[in-house]
């Protein structure tokens, strides 16, 4: 990994340097700092995407405060019906995906992940928002991920991976996922039992596969059934990643 350009260097900033002890900050925290730092690519007009997840909430929350105070953005796309609620709610106007004139690129995007390896492949999903995600995320000049130091991995697959599927055929769906992946995938519930389904009015299936050892032959592999809508790899969409640890932020890129 290398600093990003234009980011300060070296990439790990002390907690001082920051203004706070970052040793005795909590999670929550850990992902303000992170959104926080994001904010510092954001410029005047840029066509913006807003992920989803509580990392990416986080950065609307900041970014909603630097548009009250002055900053104009340009178009704001999100990536999930909570993440478009958030973003009208501190101010930020969204533009609809559903227009046949919606916008088809971004300057920059942010969103959080659930895993992230050294090459900056990442497992996102964990908020069943992994399709319209990694739409906006193809759409980005630039794909920026922010996370508190934990969602950093050695190998991807610690964390189960999502794949969003279509309802009809699940049986089949399903049963051709665990022969791609060699696991039983577990359709997601909520707590009170009933599926959980997306924005999209899909399901969701999570692979507990442990250490994923190819990710793009399992990539590969998951997008060649026809019940499956996407997957949560991304394996070369991200540019740069924030991470905010105990030792303060780390800006990395591939």
């Amino acid at each position: 990994m290398q600093s990003v350009d234009g980011w300060p260097s070296p990439v790990a900033q002390s907690g001082s340097e920051l203004g706070a002890d970052m040793a005795t900050k909590d999670v929550a925290a850990l992902k303000r700092d992170a959104a926080q730092a994001a904010l510092e690519l954001v410029e005047p007009g840029m066509a913006l995407g807003l992920g989803s997840g509580s990392t990416a909430l986080a950065f609307v929350e900041a970014l909603a405060e630097r548009v009250a105070g002055g900053l104009t953005v340009g178009v704001c796309v999100v990536t999930s019906r909570a993440t478009g609620a958030a973003a009208v709610k501190g101010g930020i106007e969204v533009v609809d995906m559903m227009r046949d004139d919606a916008p088809t690129r971004l300057d920059l995007v942010v969103d959080g992940a659930d895993e992230i390896d050294p090459a900056l492949r990442l497992i996102k999903g964990g908020g069943a928002a992994l399709l319209r995600e990694k739409v906006v995320a193809q759409m980005a000049d630039r794909f920026i991920v922010i996370a508190d130091a934990s969602k950093r991995v050695a190998q991807l697959g610690a964390f189960p991976l999502p794949v969003e599927i279509i309802p009809f055929g699940r049986a089949v769906t399903l049963s051709r996922l665990a022969d791609a992946a060699g696991v039983t995938p577990v359709l997601r519930t909520r707590a009170g039992g009933d599926l959980v389904q997306t924005d999209n009015g899909n399901l969701v299936a999570d692979l507990s596969i442990g250490a994923i050892e190819d990710p793009s032959t399992l990539s590969a592999r998951l997008s060649a059934i026809p019940g499956v809508v996407e997957h949560g790899l991304f394996l070369d969409e991200a540019k740069g990643a924030i991470i905010a640890g105990d030792d303060g932020i780390s800006r990395l890129t591939a």
